[in-house]
């Protein structure tokens, strides 16, 4: 098992029970049900209150109060808050619970579908059509980040993740990301992403977001601190050179070229050939 995946493990570990106990305490606080509430209706009474707000036939005040013209009986029942339908995708099953838990101790949350790569994530948006997809960015499988345009033309992309490098950020939300929360913050922060971006807005954790103001992007050239040997071995694989070539060429041996194309991949996201030429095109590494 690499060192990487026993970080993500021993964080996993750390986050996951405090995440849950976050979400069964906020939960235990109000034993009303999540998204209604019980109102008086005074029958024949309409305020003139500037403040009201139309929920159905009823008017529903700040202050609580509502009334139905010509109503009589005991008060009702209205839905006060509209629901903000959530996916989650991380490909750790427990993660998965305790964010479920978190997110439906909240008024007006129902987390609809959860997904573990992001394949999956893509055809559950596309199933379900959600609010608002809660996305990780290190899964197994294809990359997350080359994954939110399309994903963002669909659906609100709030990512959850343990990345805290201002690069990561600012790729996330040029790509079309609507949140960048770190998992050590979500139960402070999650939630208010969540609103945020439901609502159109777009939320940065506010530690990253001065990070990436003090370090604005460089103009040109990988973001990523690629090394010189890195950025000769991404060439040559996006010019269709087997590993075999490569070490021939630079006279390495096959498994110092591995070694050097899995640095790549860490460093750039990107796990297929097919997306390390993309991002050589992209950072004009090779013409086209």
């Amino acid at each position: 098992m690499s060192a990487h995946r026993h970080v993500v493990r021993r964080t996993v570990a750390v986050q996951v029970p405090h995440l849950i106990a976050f979400a069964r305490s906020w939960r235990a606080r109000d034993s009303t049900p999540a998204i209604t509430r019980v109102i008086a209706i005074r029958p024949g009474f309409v305020s003139r209150c500037p403040s009201r707000q139309c929920v159905g036939d009823a008017v529903i005040h700040k202050h609580g109060a509502a009334t139905v013209d010509g109503s009589t009986g005991p008060p009702v029942t209205v839905r006060s808050v509209e629901t903000i339908r959530l996916v989650v995708a991380d490909d750790h099953a427990v993660v998965r619970s305790g964010l479920r838990l978190l997110l439906e101790a909240e008024d007006g949350f129902t987390v609809v579908a959860e997904a573990g790569e992001i394949d999956t994530a893509a055809r559950m948006v596309r199933a379900h059509r959600p609010d608002v997809l809660v996305l990780d960015l290190n899964m197994p499988g294809p990359a997350s980040l080359p994954a939110i345009p399309e994903l963002s033309r669909q659906t609100a992309v709030v990512v959850l993740t343990m990345q805290n490098d201002p690069a990561f950020a600012r790729e996330a939300l040029q790509a079309g990301a609507r949140g960048y929360v770190l998992k050590e913050a979500a139960d402070a922060e999650l939630v208010q992403a969540i609103r945020s971006a439901a609502e159109g807005g777009t939320y940065l954790n506010p530690a990253l977001g001065a990070r990436m103001a003090a370090a604005p992007a460089q103009p040109s050239g990988p973001p990523d601190d690629l090394t010189e040997r890195e950025v000769e071995i991404l060439r040559l694989i996006a010019l269709g050179h087997t590993n075999v070539e490569i070490g021939a060429q630079l006279y390495l041996s096959v498994r110092t070229v591995e070694s050097h194309r899995s640095h790549i991949q860490q460093k750039t996201r990107r796990t297929t050939r097919a997306e390390l030429v993309r991002y050589a095109f992209e950072h004009s590494l090779i013409e086209a």
